[in-house]
């Protein structure tokens, strides 16, 4: 049985609300059989999954009573992903003159509608210059990441074959830099465990995990290793399946952005087929590709959306091939069932794509 199968066979939740109630009830009480609490009891709450019961104060009865709060009705979910995102101002030189906004104005406003949105960020953004010996070295303006947030972008995804363009400083900077802008980064980090950590999210009674992995190395000790920064899992797969059980056992829906494949391809490789139906029957929900610089089909495997490649976005515009472009969109209904679909967009002057 997979773990996507066993899911499904997890305890009905009436039970664990009794169970939960009983638990919390007896902990009550056995706090008041110590010194008392002014403030009555507490419980700790995770400030991400937010998902502990609140428990009320002790009444005079000797009888301690436990109040659990019911799971928020879960409703409906809009999510989008992009491919690549360069906010490197001297490989876009657009930005010099029409500012970062010109990133996304094209869109229609369509990621701040939205409730979640995940773009693989192609390049640290630092203000450290310390290139490492590559053909292409890119480097992201800090500046650049608030304006992305107030576009309605949440999650940079940092797993890809650039995020270590500045070396390991770079990189941990560029982390800190996403964070600093209100966006999450996944997919590196200061050590292998927080490469492999997902970000969560509480949305519309949901808890979403999204977690990032690179396949594409540059010629270089890139990932993250037990006591180095770097990006998330390398050609260890095994890795990669790890983050998604970790994500899955946190969450109600996963997300993976993954970097991958080949760059040119306009189809998916049999390995990433193969590997893109591993991380379903580990618990993935949903899975955005990319690396190829070329938009790829898209496949609905047991219910779940996988693009393989949403190509080239925030780009120069450097042939119609690689100008073709799209958002990846799903919409989640309460029952969990998904409907996907590719918003074609065109990246019609460098730095600017635009909805179709």
């Amino acid at each position: 049985m997979s773990r996507r199968d066993a899911r499904a066979a997890k305890v009905p939740f009436g039970f664990v609300v009794v169970a939960l109630g009983f638990a919390v009830g007896v902990a009550a009480f056995a706090a008041t059989r110590g010194d008392p609490d002014p403030e009555g009891p507490s419980v700790t709450v995770d400030p991400v999954a937010g998902r502990s019961p609140s428990v009320a104060p002790p009444s005079s009865s000797s009888t301690p009573t436990a109040v659990v709060t019911p799971p928020e009705p879960k409703g409906s979910l809009v999510i989008h992903g992009t491919g690549d995102v360069s906010l490197d101002p001297s490989y876009i030189a657009a930005f010099g003159s029409k500012g970062y906004g010109w990133a996304w104005t094209g869109l229609d406003g369509l990621f701040r509608k939205d409730d979640l949105t995940v773009i693989n960020l192609e390049c640290p953004a630092t203000d450290i210059v310390a290139p490492v010996p590559k053909q292409f070295n890119f480097r992201c303006d800090p500046a650049a990441l608030g304006v992305a947030r107030r576009y309605g972008v949440d999650v940079a995804n940092q797993s890809n074959n650039h995020a270590y363009d500045q070396g390991p400083d770079g990189l941990v900077d560029s982390l800190r830099q996403i964070r600093k802008a209100g966006l999450a980064p996944v997919g590196a980090g200061v050590d292998q465990r927080a490469a492999l950590r997902a970000a969560l999210f509480d949305v519309k009674g949901w808890t979403i995990a999204v977690v990032g992995i690179d396949e594409v190395l540059a010629p270089l000790n890139e990932v993250a290793g037990l006591h180095t920064p770097g990006t998330a899992a390398g050609h260890d797969f095994s890795l990669a399946l790890q983050a998604v059980r970790q994500a899955e056992d946190q969450a109600d829906l996963v997300v993976v952005m993954i970097h991958w494949g080949v760059e040119l391809d306009t189809q998916p490789r049999e390995y990433q087929i193969q590997e893109a139906h591993r991380l379903i029957g580990e618990g993935a929900d949903i899975i955005f590709g990319g690396h190829s610089h070329r938009l790829q089909p898209m496949e609905t495997y047991h219910g779940r959306p996988i693009f393989y490649s949403l190509g080239n976005f925030v780009w120069p515009h450097l042939s119609a091939e690689g100008s073709a472009t799209a958002v990846a969109e799903v919409v989640v209904h309460p029952d969990g069932s998904m409907k996907s679909r590719l918003l074609p967009a065109t990246i019609v002057s460098d730095g600017h794509p635009v909805l179709r």
